[in-house]
């Protein structure tokens, strides 16, 4: 079987990403815009934060610590946002937690590349000891918020409580090079996507957060794939 001309040829290069991510993040911006022109038009931040967050997704996807530079500045944009409609426990969680957690994890993917591969982190697995104690930790994370978020009179109590429990692992997770962080973002984009319905209940505009969030559920589901595709191929397909 003959190899074709581009096949045999060492210095064309692939490209970084594959043509199904690729694909992933143009359809999100396309619908995350779409979204915003239908139902919002006026609250720009709202669409800058949805662009930089799913883009930060994909990165975060290939292991690449870019993303976690990029979820930083999600995490700023998203907590602005969140104080505007009084969900002081998103802009509390992702401020006060998300953020920093965000900020631990660039320094820990910058430490741990896979094979001196700037680009791509070394895939790390947790014991059971660990998962308790992240359990347990999660928990008591969860109960101090709670009392914060009724101290501020947060909005939809008993969702941005979850909110929190679920941020908090997932940020560990992704801390830790875990590949379940995006599987636990997922269950936490889940909590947000019910958190904006309910305001959109208030003010349609803020369908296009929810629009924001679904896209990345979807993002993130792929993000838990490709990362345990990645774990495998590290462990020489073991």
């Amino acid at each position: 079987m003959n190899s074709s001309p581009e096949s045999n040829n060492p210095n064309k290069k692939s490209l970084y990403f594959k043509k199904r991510e690729i694909a992933l993040w143009s359809g999100s911006v396309m619908l995350i815009v779409l979204s915003f022109l239908i139902f919002d038009r006026s609250n720009g931040l709202t669409l800058i934060a949805s662009l930089i967050g799913v883009t930060s997704l994909i990165f975060c996807a290939k292991g690449n610590p870019v993303g976690q530079v990029l979820m930083i500045v999600f995490s700023i944009l998203y907590g602005i946002i969140s104080y505007g409609f009084a969900y002081y426990g998103e802009m509390i969680t992702y401020l006060g937690m998300t953020l920093p957690m965000a900020v631990f994890s660039l320094i820990s993917w910058l430490r741990n590349p896979y094979e001196k591969n700037r680009s791509e982190v070394k895939v790390n697995q947790i014991s059971i000891k660990e998962t308790i104690f992240m359990c347990l930790l999660t928990a008591a994370v969860t109960v101090v918020f709670y009392f914060i978020l009724e101290y501020f009179h947060t909005a939809n109590m008993v969702p941005s409580t979850i909110s929190i429990a679920t941020s908090f692992a997932a940020a560990y997770l992704t801390f830790r090079r875990s590949p379940y962080f995006a599987l636990v973002y997922g269950m936490n984009d889940v909590v947000l996507i019910v958190l904006w319905v309910l305001a959109t209940m208030e003010e349609t505009r803020y369908l296009s957060v929810v629009v924001c969030f679904i896209a990345f559920f979807v993002n993130d589901l792929y993000g838990y794939i490709s990362w345990k595709k990645m774990e495998k191929r590290q462990d020489g397909g073991r």
